[in-house]
C-alpha cells in the first residue's frame, strides 16, 4: 500500500448526512459523498494486511485493496475499472449494501474497520461526474438471443454481461419502469432512480431491449404488485429465444395468521412502498396508503420495517412503533468470537434516527378494530429458550394503531411463475439450480436459467448481481462452447 502505516495514522471518518429534521421533509438522497482528501484519507486506513478477507467477505469479490490503493495515490480513473471489473453496479451497492466486506476487514478486528462502502460510493460517483462511464457494445454479434425475465439487479447484470459479450438480449419487466425491487422496493431516500434510469441508458446503446408491463407466466396472485399490461407464456419465450433467464426477486411476503388480519390499515410492506416510489416519479396513485395524521405499528425490525418508518415519517404520522420478535441483539458484537462472519448487533438506520419506538421479543396476538378498520393491536412478551418461543405470562398489552404494516420478510418467489415454466423446486420454493460445475444456474428445464432471488430465496443486491453476473457466464458457455466472462 502507498501509505503503510496508515491505517495507526488516520482514524475513520464515515460519509455525513444531512439533519435528520430537514431530511424528513423530501424524499431525496441525504447523504453527502466523501470529498477527495477524505476519500484518499480513508483510502489510506488500508492495511497490505497479507489476507483480504475484505475480498471474501464481498459476495462480487471486490479487489477492495487495490482500489483503496488507487484511491490514495488520486488514480481514481483506475480505481473505478478496478471497481467495474467485478460490479456492474457499484452506485447501487455503495448506497444501500449493508457491507459484510467491512465486517470481514482486518483492521476491525481491534479498531474501526476501513470505511470501504463510502469508498465505493466515492469512486463510482466521481466516475459519473468526469464522463468515464461509457456503453461498452460489443465488437462481434452471435446472433445468439437470450431472455432475461426480471429487471432487478441479477437481470440487470446478466443483461449486460450477456449484451457485451456479443449476445442479443431482451429484458421483460412485469412493472411499468425497469428496476424490479431497486424501483419499487427501495425508497428514494436510500438510492434515487436517476441512478437505475443511467444504467438502463447505457445497457439500451449496448444492445439490450427492454419491454415493461410483460408479465411472464399467469395466474399472478393478488398480494403482489403486478402493472402488467401484456402476458407471454414461457413457451412462447422458448421458442423465440435461444435461452432463458428467470431473475424475478423474491416477492412473496411473509403473512401474519392472526385474528383481525383482514381488518382496513393492515397492509403488507410492499403495498405501501411502490406506491410512495411511484408518486415520487410524477404518477397518481389512486386509494394510495398515507401514513400522515396516523399511529403506525410496523412488524419486522429489519430493512423493509426500517423503509416503512423511513416513509412514514416523510409523510407525516403521528407515532412509530417498530418491533420485533426474536429478542433484542447486543450492541456491540465478540469480534473474536465472530470475525470475519457477519455480526448479529444491535443496527440503527438512519430511519430510526428520524423518529421511531424499537421493541423486540414481542408477538402479536390480534389485530382489534371497528366498522372494518384496525385500532388497535393486541401483542404480548414472549421469550426465547432452546431455540422455542414462549409467552411470558400475564405481559399482554395493547397499542393504538391506525395502520399496520407487515414487513416480515419474504418466503420465497412468486410460485406461479416457476410453475409456468416448469422447472424444479428446492424445499423453500426457490428454482432448483447449483451454482458450480458443469450446469451451474441450470434449471431442471432445458435452457431456462435461474439467478438471484429466483434461485437463492431473498437477499442483497449484491448477491443478486454476483449470481446474475455468473449466470451470464453460464448461459455464455451453455451458448458457445466456452466463454471469457470472469467468474
Amino acid at each position: 500500500m502507498g501509505k503503510v502505516t496508515g491505517f495507526m495514522e488516520f482514524q475513520r471518518v464515515g460519509e455525513t448526512y444531512e439533519a435528520p429534521l430537514a431530511r424528513k421533509k423530501h424524499y431525496k438522497e441525504f447523504i453527502l459523498s466523501l470529498s477527495d482528501s477524505e476519500a484518499k484519507t480513508q483510502g489510506a486506513r488500508c492495511m497490505d494486511c497479507g489476507i483480504p478477507f475484505c475480498n471474501n467477505g464481498c459476495p462480487v469479490n471486490n479487489i477492495i485493496p487495490d482500489w483503496n490503493d488507487l484511491v490514495y495515490r488520486g488514480a481514481y480513473h483506475e480505481a473505478l475499472e478496478t471497481l467495474h471489473s467485478t460490479n456492474n453496479f457499484p452506485e447501487f451497492t455503495g448506497r444501500i449494501c449493508p457491507a459484510p466486506c467491512e465486517s470481514a476487514c482486518t483492521l476491525g478486528i481491534n479498531s474501526d474497520p476501513v470505511g470501504i462502502k463510502s469508498i465505493e460510493h466515492f469512486i463510482v460517483d466521481k466516475g459519473w461526474e468526469n464522463g468515464w462511464i461509457v456503453p461498452q457494445p460489443p465488437l462481434v454479434k452471435t446472433g445468439k438471443k437470450i431472455a432475461v425475465v426480471g429487471s432487478g439487479p441479477a437481470g440487470l447484470a446478466a443483461a449486460q454481461q450477456l449484451a457485451r459479450i456479443g449476445h442479443d438480449v431482451t429484458v421483460f419487466e412485469k412493472s411499468d419502469r425497469i428496476g424490479g425491487l431497486l424501483r419499487y422496493g427501495i425508497p428514494d431516500f436510500k438510492m434515487e432512480k436517476s441512478h437505475i434510469d443511467r444504467r438502463v441508458e447505457q445497457m439500451e446503446a449496448e444492445g439490450v431491449t427492454f419491454r415493461t408491463g410483460v408479465l411472464v407466466g399467469k395466474d399472478f396472485p393478488s398480494n403482489v404488485n403486478n402493472w402488467a399490461k401484456k402476458t407471454i407464456s414461457p413457451d412462447e419465450l422458448k421458442a423465440e429465444f435461444d435461452a432463458v433467464v428467470i431473475a424475478g426477486g423474491a416477492e412473496q411476503p411473509r403473512d401474519l395468521p392472526v385474528p383481525g388480519r383482514e381488518l382496513k390499515g393492515v397492509h403488507f410492506a410492499m403495498d405501501f412502498l411502490p406506491q410512495q416510489n411511484k408518486v415520487n416519479a410524477g404518477d397518481k396513485v389512486k386509494d394510495q396508503i398515507l401514513a400522515g395524521g396516523k399511529h403506525v405499528v410496523v412488524i419486522g425490525g429489519g430493512d423493509t420495517g426500517s423503509d416503512c418508518v423511513g416513509t412514514s415519517n416523510r409523510q407525516g404520522a403521528v407515532s412509530i412503533q417498530q418491533f420485533e420478535l426474536m429478542p433484542q441483539p447486543p450492541e456491540l458484537e465478540n469480534k473474536p468470537l465472530v470475525w470475519p462472519y457477519w455480526p448479529t448487533k444491535l443496527r440503527t438506520s438512519s430511519s430510526h434516527e428520524e423518529g421511531c419506538d424499537r421493541d423486540w421479543a414481542v408477538a402479536t396476538k390480534r389485530l382489534e378494530g371497528k366498522n372494518g378498520k384496525v385500532e388497535k393491536l393486541i401483542a404480548a412478551r414472549v421469550e426465547w429458550k432452546d431455540g422455542k418461543m414462549q409467552e411470558v405470562p400475564n405481559s399482554e398489552f395493547e397499542m393504538k394503531a391506525d395502520l399496520v404494516f407487515l414487513a416480515m420478510g419474504f418466503v420465497s418467489p412468486v410460485a406461479q411463475v416457476l410453475e409456468a415454466f416448469g422447472v424444479d423446486k428446492d424445499a423453500r420454493g426457490n428454482a432448483k439450480a447449483t451454482t458450480d460445475g458443469d450446469g451451474c444456474y441450470q434449471t431442471s428445464v432445458d435452457k431456462v436459467f435461474a439467478a438471484g432471488d429466483m434461485r437463492r430465496g431473498q437477499s442483497l443486491v449484491v448477491w443478486a448481481i454476483r449470481e446474475g453476473r455468473q449466470c451470464a457466464r453460464a448461459v455464455d458457455e451453455f451458448l458457445m462452447g466456452a466463454s471469457v466472462l470472469p467468474r
